[in-house]
């Protein structure tokens, strides 16, 4: 059967996102992505208007099906409006990346209720719809098949400057056990990974620095270290891995 993957926020050449999508096209799985402009314009990490088209004609190039989306997840429309869009343009998904966020810095001082409650609808509300959304639709598509996979991408730690942001990551690495164990009988797999500091374009050359010397392999983490796992995670041959939090990290000391 034809894999038709979901992969959100894959908005710029050098993010995760699009690093997933490019290592699943080359697996053969068709490709829905979604973006928001409106955030990457401010998000400093690299925007590029043109990308989402860029990346749609890279992936193609691979022999599948590829379609996008500009979807705000922080609109309680958006996860029904993506499901039913995926499959109008492709089919009903078998594959869900949750990979948008919302982020920007909080410490104690800064912290505000509209700041929380923005990290709150996108990497809670939205993400978490969009997975009840596509489990339901899941069932009915696929029953009895057990090719269904959903992976979150978390984060943890303890910078104090992001608590918004590592606050509403937790949330999701707390839903995927019962949400694994819920979705288990219809053929879902769910499964969380924490990529460590990945150099997906927001790094400063002094953030580059501070961290090198606390990854022991004597790198730093890449986009593409995240979607090789994802890849892993979300062929047949991870079909008895669920429930769990990868820690991807290639061994980071900064806990």
């Amino acid at each position: 059967m034809r894999k038709i993957a979901i992969v959100t926020g894959a908005s710029r050449s050098k993010g995760i996102g699009a690093a997933i999508c490019r290592h699943l096209a080359k697996a053969g799985v068709d490709i829905f992505f979604t973006h928001w402009i409106s955030f990457d314009k401010t998000s400093g990490n690299g925007f590029d208007e043109d990308f989402p088209e860029q990346l749609k004609t890279t992936l193609e190039q691979e022999g599948v099906r590829v379609a996008h989306l500009q979807a705000d997840l922080s609109k309680a429309e958006t996860p029904q409006l993506i499901i039913e869009t995926v499959i109008k343009e492709l089919g009903p998904p078998t594959i869900l990346i949750n990979n948008a966020t919302f982020e920007a810095p909080t410490s104690y001082q800064t912290l505000t209720r509209e700041l929380l409650d923005q990290h709150y609808l996108v990497n809670n509300s939205g993400t978490i719809m969009l997975s009840t959304e596509f489990a339901k639709a899941y069932e009915v598509a696929y029953p009895g098949l057990k090719v269904g996979r959903i992976v979150n991408l978390v984060s943890k730690g303890p910078d104090p400057t992001n608590l918004a942001y590592t606050a509403t990551k937790g949330m999701l690495i707390a839903v995927t056990e019962p949400l694994a164990t819920g979705l288990a009988p219809i053929g879902i797999t769910v499964n969380s990974i924490d990529p460590g500091p990945t150099d997906s374009g927001w790094m400063t050359e002094e953030i580059k620095d501070h961290l090198l010397p606390m990854f022991p392999s004597g790198r730093l983490g890449t986009p593409d270290d995240a979607a090789r796992l994802v890849r892993f995670l979300v062929s047949d041959e991870g079909e008895w891995i669920t429930g769990q939090l990868i820690r991807s990290e290639g061994g980071f000391l900064g806990k």
